[in-house]
């Protein structure tokens, strides 16, 4: 990664009290020599002091930050836009001048069931942050000529049918690679798991889709899929774990996806 530049990520959840904040505070710990890094609410509030607490106890600084608009960020460029919450993912889809979005979904801990909410949710954010430093570095490093590790280094929710989805490569592949990315559609999957039969990926789809693990919306002639946001937490966190317990298992997909051509435009607008 290029040290005398550094990327600019911005965190987008709606309030700006609690992820988003401490999704600012840990990368700027785990990161901040490569990253300058930002947050914003569509609707802000207070910062959350029990997120402040939270970050406290893990050892990150956390005295300076503050809830701040969306609005203020307006025609600035960010390598990174990545929104926390899906109420926030659908009010910005596509936010101007992002050179890579990702729509992350975390439940927020202010009215997150068991004990200390803020502490988990923290602890979530750390791992998919490591994740996505991981990977961040990976793909611009293979993108500068660099050397790379290979590969090889709802109520009636049923969990039957869910461990059943993840029984196939196309199918735990495209799980792995929509957790990460947010959205994907069906030529993306066949670019990034180099499948040339459309029908072969999108019957794949079809049994995800009718075991409600994923979900679909479509803009224009492009349908695109995402992780159900109305699944338990705890097949949520299944997923989550296993992609960030295997990022060997998908570096090549997704180094494959970061050079593709002309991707499909998601809705372009950002209330």
């Amino acid at each position: 990664m290029d040290t005398l530049k550094k990327q600019k990520v911005l965190f987008l959840c709606t309030g700006n009290s609690a992820r988003s904040q401490m999704a600012e505070a840990l990368l700027k710990h785990k990161a901040g020599d490569k990253f300058d890094v930002y947050s914003a609410g569509t609707h802000p509030e207070d910062v959350d002091l029990r997120a402040i607490e939270a970050l406290s106890k893990l050892g990150v600084e956390a005295k300076n930050l503050a809830s701040k608009n969306v609005n203020v960020f307006e025609g600035q460029a960010f390598d990174y836009v990545i929104t926390l919450c899906d109420k926030a993912n659908k009010e910005c889809r596509s936010y101007p001048n992002a050179g890579k979005q990702l729509a992350w979904d975390f439940p927020d801990p202010k009215i997150r069931s068991g004990s200390n909410p803020f502490s988990i949710t923290l602890n979530e954010l750390n791992n998919r942050l490591s994740m996505f430093l991981l990977i961040e570095e990976k793909l611009i490093n293979s993108a500068d000529g660099a050397k790379t590790s290979s590969i090889d280094e709802v109520t009636d929710f049923q969990p039957t049918s869910f461990y059943k989805s993840l029984t196939d490569d196309i199918r735990l592949k495209t799980l792995m690679l929509t957790h990460y990315h947010g959205e994907l559609c069906v030529c993306e999957l066949m670019e990034a798991l180099e499948e040339d039969s459309q029908p072969k990926v999108s019957r794949n789809l079809a049994v995800l889709k009718k075991s409600k693990v994923i979900t679909d919306r479509k803009h224009g002639q492009w349908v695109f899929y995402r992780i159900n946001p109305d699944l338990p937490l705890w097949a949520k966190a299944v997923i989550a774990q296993t992609t960030e317990n295997n990022i060997p298992l998908i570096t090549s997909e997704l180094q494959r996806l970061d050079k593709m051509q002309n991707r499909p435009d998601r809705a372009s607008f950002c209330k």
